[in-house]
């Protein structure tokens, strides 16, 4: 019930809506109460051979109270609608806000087709319970409740008989809802697993087809739908056992009714129009009875489905924005690192006192093997994660004092793999500024070398680029990144391999656009190649979350370390190969003409 009792705040907003709702609704009930007593009346009256007049009166208020009763049913439906529509749109804001303003880590552990599934058919979930499940339950409670009252007074051996089966109704209706609130967490827990698989396949379909691993996956997805239609088929079959056995049960109020009720008549103490009215009210009754089933579904799905949505809205952001954060003014890049150590769950740190001290406008490169902490620590800057121990400075400020928006303003990043949105390329250029005008999207891109190749599209910056950018080569997207960052002006500057899985050719577009993107700049350079280190201030060979060595290329070079030998087998060979193919580097001022890009 807690969940569902959470799920209830998000109506304090439409109190007056659900206020009227529950106005109309029961307005409805105590009409729908009155026809099978003016019914009953009707047939005495017909009985008695009374005046035909008074008969049709009656018959005619029978009709004036179902057209009333109608009005407020449209009115009680129209706004349940309404207020659900409202309260699925607010909870679809929340998650999706909250998400944004989660961190990696939190990410980092996530399914995105299951958190997809939870803003989608989960809230659905919610919806239908706020729309039917909750006004309906109320409905049938008050036409139960008046249904009752009425055949109390009216014959109370008839009324006694009536309620008899309640208790039974009950307990069934208890079992029923706690078995299907299972059921139904699993049916959900299994949609987003197959939206997870779904998702997963179409991103990478080139991989799939690539490895001709088609009937695998096909196979794969089949076996998880199987799994999730047996259990909605197992869901389905709880219900369609539940509504024959309240069927049955209602037969039987019916059959004791009628012989019991007939005695009475009978002997007198009871009217035909009396036998009547009870009839015609457990009919009027059998509605809550056969829907009850359909109503515990839907209280067990929104049970499960506010546990899932709550698992997000509840989740903790690893990096959290302390009271009292001040703005970061406009920095001048004095980046220093005191003591940094840094683990993600294990035991093991990734960091591991880290120490250093870059000065405004300097170039670091970032050295090491794989998995040696070289992203750890550009992230930490950012504070897309935070530190276990020791402190990160900007310009003498600690990063955890200042809000995250001032900070990440600050910080611009050129990742390996760039996301594009399926958007205008002049949209995608000005995301991180989206106040830019035209003029200083061109002179972005113009700076990025990307001017030539925009400007031979038909349509020029309104051009549309495919999901994550596909329909653009790998140096496309890779310049439409820097322009990017170049229309932000950060004062920081994170490299991440920016030029390591592109040709030659396109490499020097991208190195001519960097040089342009650097100049000024406080830069963190993550790479391989030889081109992008050897002109650094500082470089800092990382190894085992630890820096090793630091020093210039010749420094290190001189030192006969780990650099050397990584200079002897990866660097060097670079040096040679480049001897053949004269191209700038990030930090010369040298121009080369712009090759078409291939």
């Amino acid at each position: 019930m807690r969940y569902l009792l959470r799920l209830l705040t998000f109506l304090r907003p439409y109190k007056k809506q659900l206020a009227v709702a529950y106005f109309a609704l029961i307005i409805s009930t105590l009409l729908s109460l009155a026809v099978p007593r003016l019914l009953g009346d009707s047939i005495d009256k017909f009985i008695e051979k009374d005046t035909l007049g008074l008969f049709v009166l009656l018959a005619l208020v029978v009709l004036a109270f179902a057209v009333a009763r109608a009005i407020f049913a449209y009115i009680q439906t129209y706004i349940s609608e309404y207020i659900s529509q409202r309260v699925a749109y607010d909870l679809r804001n929340a998650l999706y806000d909250h998400l944004q303003h989660l961190s990696y880590a939190y990410h980092d552990k996530q399914q995105t087709g299951q958190l997809m599934s939870r803003a989608t058919a989960d809230v659905e979930g919610v919806r239908w319970f706020i729309s039917l499940g909750l006004v309906r339950s109320v409905y049938l409670i008050v036409l139960f409740a008046g249904v009752s009252a009425v055949l109390i007074i009216t014959n109370w051996k008839l009324g006694l008989i009536s309620l008899g089966a309640l208790p039974l109704v009950s307990a069934r209706a208890i079992l029923v809802s706690r078995r299907l609130r299972w059921i139904w967490r699993n049916i959900q827990e299994m949609t987003g697993q197959l939206g997870a698989l779904l998702q997963e396949n179409l991103s990478g379909a080139r991989v799939v087809r690539a490895f001709s691993r088609e009937d695998y996956e096909s196979a794969v997805f089949a076996s998880k739908a199987r799994d999730l239609a047996d259990e909605n088929v197992l869901a389905s079959k709880l219900q369609a056992s539940n509504a024959p056995l309240m069927n049955f049960i209602f037969a039987l109020i019916t059959g004791a009714i009628l012989w019991v009720g007939g005695r009475e008549v009978a002997e007198g103490r009871l009217t035909p129009g009396e036998l009547a009215q009870f009839v015609f009210y457990l009919i009027l009754l059998a509605f809550p009875v056969r829907i009850v089933g359909f109503v515990i579904t839907l209280f067990s799905r929104a049970a499960s489905s506010g546990e899932r949505i709550f698992e997000i809205l509840d989740a903790e952001s690893p990096v959290q924005e302390k009271p009292g954060a001040v703005e970061l003014p406009r920095v001048r890049g004095h980046v220093v690192f005191r003591g940094v150590s840094f683990r993600y769950d294990s035991s093991v740190p990734t960091l591991d006192d880290i120490n250093f001290e870059i000065s405004p406008g300097q170039v670091v490169a970032l050295l090491g093997a794989t998995g040696s902490g070289k992203t750890t620590i550009v992230h930490l800057i950012p504070r897309f994660y935070d530190v276990s121990q020791g402190s990160i400075t900007i310009d003498g400020m600690n990063v955890g004092d200042v809000t995250l928006k001032s900070l990440r303003r600050e910080v611009g990043i050129v990742q390996q793999e760039m996301f594009l949105f399926a958007d205008s390329i002049r949209n995608n250029i000005a995301y991180g500024a989206y106040n830019a005008t035209m003029e200083e999207v061109e002179r972005a891109a113009e700076a990025a070398r990307l001017t030539d190749f925009i400007e031979s599209l038909p349509q020029g910056y309104d051009t549309w680029v495919g999901e994550r950018g596909t329909t653009l080569s790998g140096g496309q997207r890779q310049r439409i990144a820097i322009a990017r960052t170049l229309l932000m002006d950060p004062r920081i500057l994170i490299l991440d391999d920016s030029t390591a899985s592109v040709d030659t050719e396109t490499e020097m577009l991208i190195q001519q656009a960097l040089k342009e993107l650097i100049r000024g700049r406080t830069t963190f350079i993550i790479a391989q190649r030889l081109s992008t280190v050897r002109n650094a201030d500082v470089i800092l060979v990382l190894e085992n979350g630890k820096i090793v060595e630091r020093g210039s290329h010749q420094e290190l070079l001189s030192r006969g370390g780990i650099y050397q030998k990584i200079y002897e087998l990866q660097l060097r060979p670079q040096e040679a190969a480049s001897d053949t193919l004269p191209r700038p580097t990030l930090f010369t001022a040298q121009q080369e003409p712009v090759p078409p890009e291939g």
